[in-house]
């Protein structure tokens, strides 16, 4: 066991690394949100050349998404069983591999199986690649390095439909998945170089039933959030979905609250900090997850904008979160992470109810800058959640805590797309009911109300927090 934990993983290393592994592990994050949005505006090119209609390929979008999430509780079993180094590495180029062989598919059979031994490679890369930088990063640099892994969730929703798009309009669908390769290859080379391949001194045995339970209970979760996103579905099919996954949701908590090695060790919530991450932040990101999801709609179907200049307004928030990034170590040290999160948390939900007020006679200037204002905040609010999480997580506890942040975090995301189906429908019945026809996207501007709600609620646990929380991380090196 010795040998595998070379220099590469003494704390010398590790501080001049961490910098390095960061833009490493976030290129591999972006790789890996890209992929989950990048081919949905490619579906019909996709659909005609295996001969199938658009609707059908609704599965090979889904099943990457179905196998992110179950296989994302595994991860930091995987990762103290096997290696960091390894199964990073082995994440990434299995990542790649299924990468190339998608875009080599014939047919939808064969794309969906590829889709799925993709979402198996994000599934290692992400978590394990977040758990890396974490242990390999002094406290006192980890607001620099969590901004920096924080970034690739925010953009990469935003750019890849048009990116897809334009790939497909232009070239073939075929390049969103080979230009992958290139990617992979260079990543690949640097994670053997980079991550220090942590082992534990002891291995934990592998806990079976909560890998079921849990695995489960985000499988079912998904897909209801799945089913409810699409235009043609039945809200009572999603609804049984989501009835299961909460059934699995508490036999696992019930579960891992008893179980002697936990899959996933519930016991980090004792911790404030992580605490207020996982209940709060994931309010917040369940939000912001339904931004993506709802734009378009309001842009397209409300205002009657074609795509491309939907997409080009959609890249405000793009804007706002490159701008936010470099500012956002230096606010985070001046004000502190409680204050940053009420006022920066209010502001965001400012932004997002103004949404609800733009119509089709806004100005196009005004709709960019609440765009804009609204990926200021997002990213800023990214930060702080993510990083205050393990503020105060003991090294021993850290892959433990990793593996619930991931696992909520998924959770939090793909649920987001759910939460704005759901604010449609509900803004449609009561547009309908209410006799309100005459306002104009009526159905996706209560929809944004809904999130707003949502994202205010969620700033409640902040509250809970000291004044002083976090302030070791605010310290200047």
């Amino acid at each position: 066991m010795a040998s595998d934990t070379t220099a590469a993983s003494s704390p010398d290393t590790s501080q001049n690394n961490s910098r390095a592994l960061a833009l490493l592990v976030a290129g591999a994050f972006f790789m890996e949100n890209l992929d989950g949005t990048v081919i949905t505006t490619a579906v019909p090119d996709i659909a005609r050349s295996f001969g199938v209609v658009a609707l059908d390929l609704n599965i090979g979008v889904s099943a990457y998404l179905l196998t992110l999430g179950v296989f994302i509780p595994i991860s930091g079993w995987v990762a103290e069983r096997f290696g960091a180094r390894k199964v990073f590495a082995s994440a990434l180029a299995l990542f790649t591999l299924a990468s190339v062989l998608c875009g080599m598919a014939q047919g939808l059979g064969e794309f969906v199986l590829l889709r799925a031994l993709q979402g198996i490679g994000g599934a290692m890369m992400v978590p394990v690649g977040r758990l890396v930088v974490l242990k390999s990063t002094p406290k006192e640099k980890l607001i620099g390095v969590i901004a920096t892994l924080t970034w690739p969730a925010l953009v990469a929703p935003v750019l890849g439909p048009p990116l897809g798009g334009f790939i497909a309009s232009y070239s073939s669908w075929r390049w969103i998945f080979y230009l992958n390769l290139p990617l992979g290859l260079i990543a690949l080379l640097f994670a053997w170089r980079l991550v220090p391949n942590h082992l534990p001194a002891e291995r934990r045995p592998f806990d079976l039933a909560g890998f079921v339970y849990a695995g489960g209970a985000l499988l079912a979760l998904t897909w209801g959030a799945e089913q409810l996103s699409r235009p043609d579905a039945a809200s009572g099919e999603a609804a049984i979905w989501f009835g299961l996954g909460a059934a699995l949701s508490v036999l696992a908590i019930r579960h891992l609250r008893r179980a002697a090695h936990p899959l996933i060790d519930l016991r980090t919530l004792s911790i404030k900090t992580f605490a207020v991450t996982i209940h709060g932040g994931s309010l917040f990101r369940l939000a912001i997850g339904a931004v993506p999801f709802l734009l378009p709609l309001l842009f397209q179907l409300g205002f009657g904008l074609n795509a491309f200049h939907s997409g080009m307004l959609v890249l405000a928030v793009f804007a706002g979160n490159l701008l936010m990034k470099p500012a956002t170590t230096a606010i985070l040290r001046r004000c502190g992470f409680k204050r940053v999160l009420l006022v920066n948390g209010a502001i965001n939900v400012a932004s997002l109810a103004a949404c609800a007020l733009l119509t089709p006679a806004t100005p196009v200037w005004l709709i960019a800058f609440v765009l804009f204002v609204g990926g200021l905040t997002r990213s800023m609010q990214f930060t702080a959640y993510n990083t205050i999480a393990f503020a105060d997580m003991p090294q021993e506890r850290m892959a433990a805590a990793n593996t619930l942040f991931s696992t909520a975090f998924q959770v939090a995301m793909g649920l987001g797309v759910a939460l704005g189906a759901l604010g449609v429908r509900l803004g449609h019945w009561l547009v309908t009911s209410a006799g309100w026809q005459a306002m104009p996207a009526g159905q996706f501007r209560l929809a944004f109300v809904l999130v707003a709600l949502v994202s205010l609620l969620g700033m409640i646990d902040s509250l809970r927090l000291p004044a002083n929380a976090g302030e070791h991380l605010s310290r200047r090196p």
